[in-house]
C-alpha cells in the first residue's frame, strides 16, 4: 500500500507517540494520520475508490490525539476535516460503482452526525484565533457540508479561505484547488487561467488531477478538442479503476459533444 510504504520509508512508527513526545512530533504525526485517511478516501489500489477501514483507523487516531491534546487547535482541525470528508463517503460512489463528484452527490446520504461533530470541532478550534492548514481545510469542508445545494455553496468564501491556506502552506496542489474554487465563484475562464499558469510551471506534470480539472473546465467552455486531449493525459496517469471509469465517461461525453452540430 502506498501510504504504508511512505510511513515505512520515513521511519515513522504507526502509532500515537507517548504524551511527553507529542508536542515536538505533532506536525509529523498529524501528517501521517492524514496520509492514512487520504489513502482510504482515494485508494491507490486498483478496483476500489474508498477503503473504509483506513478511513476509520485514521479517525480513531485523530480522536486519540484529540483526547490527549484537547486544547491544540490543529489537532481539532484535523479531526474535524476527516469527519467532514468522511461524512460524504456513502455518496461518493454510485450504486454502479462510479465516482460521483461533490456537485452531483445525493446530500441526503451524507452523515449528519459526522457533519455536526466536525462543524462543532472546527468552530471551537477557530475561536483560538490561531488558524493552521488543517483548520482552514476543515473550514472549507464545513462550508460544503452546510450547503443544502451545490448552487448554494459560498464559493467566494471558499476562495478567501484558500487564499489564507496558500499563505500558510504555499503549494501548487493548494493553488490547483483554489483554481477550481475560482472557476465556481467567477466562471470557468478565470479558473482555467490559473490552472494553465500552474501547468506551465511543469511541476505537476505527473499529477492527474491537474489534467482532469483542466479538461473539465475546457469541456464546460465548449473547447472539446482540447478537453479530449487533456482527458487522455489524465487517463494516462490514472491507476485507480473507479477513477479511470469516471474519466473515460467524461471523455466519451466530450467526444460526443465535439461531434454534435453547433446550434
Amino acid at each position: 500500500m502506498r501510504a504504508k510504504r511512505k510511513i515505512r520509508d520515513a521511519g515513522i512508527p504507526y502509532q500515537v507517540p507517548p504524551d511527553h513526545l507529542l508536542p515536538e512530533r505533532l506536525e509529523g504525526v498529524l501528517a501521517v494520520v492524514y496520509l492514512v485517511f487520504n489513502e482510504g478516501c482515494s485508494a491507490s489500489a486498483r478496483g476500489s475508490l474508498v477503503r473504509t477501514g483506513l478511513c476509520s483507523e485514521a479517525v480513531r487516531l485523530g480522536r486519540a490525539l484529540s483526547e490527549l491534546m484537547p486544547d491544540e487547535p490543529e489537532v481539532s482541525g484535523l479531526l474535524a476535516l476527516m469527519l467532514l470528508q468522511d461524512s460524504r463517503r456513502d455518496a461518493r460512489v454510485s450504486t454502479h460503482g462510479e465516482v460521483v463528484l461533490l456537485e452531483d452527490q445525493d446530500r441526503s446520504l451524507w452523515d449528519d452526525q459526522e457533519i455536526k461533530e466536525g462543524t462543532g470541532l472546527i468552530q471551537r478550534a477557530l475561536r483560538a484565533s490561531n488558524p493552521g492548514p488543517y483548520q482552514l481545510q476543515a473550514a472549507i469542508a464545513a462550508i460544503h457540508s452546510e450547503s443544502k445545494t451545490p448552487s448554494g455553496t459560498d464559493w467566494h468564501q471558499i476562495v478567501e479561505l484558500y487564499d489564507l491556506l496558500l499563505e500558510l502552506n504555499p503549494s501548487l496542489v493548494v493553488e490547483l484547488n483554489r483554481a477550481v474554487a475560482i472557476a465556481m465563484a467567477f466562471g470557468p475562464e478565470e479558473g482555467l487561467a490559473v490552472i494553465e499558469r500552474i501547468e506551465s510551471s511543469g511541476l505537476l506534470d505527473s499529477y492527474r488531477w491537474l489534467y482532469s480539472a483542466r479538461a473539465d473546465l475546457l469541456r464546460r467552455l465548449g473547447r472539446f478538442e482540447e478537453a479530449t486531449t487533456t482527458y487522455h493525459r489524465a487517463l494516462a496517469l490514472c491507476e485507480n479503476d473507479v477513477e479511470r471509469t469516471f474519466l473515460e465517461r467524461r471523455l466519451a461525453e466530450t467526444v460526443k459533444g465535439s461531434s454534435s452540430p453547433a446550434e
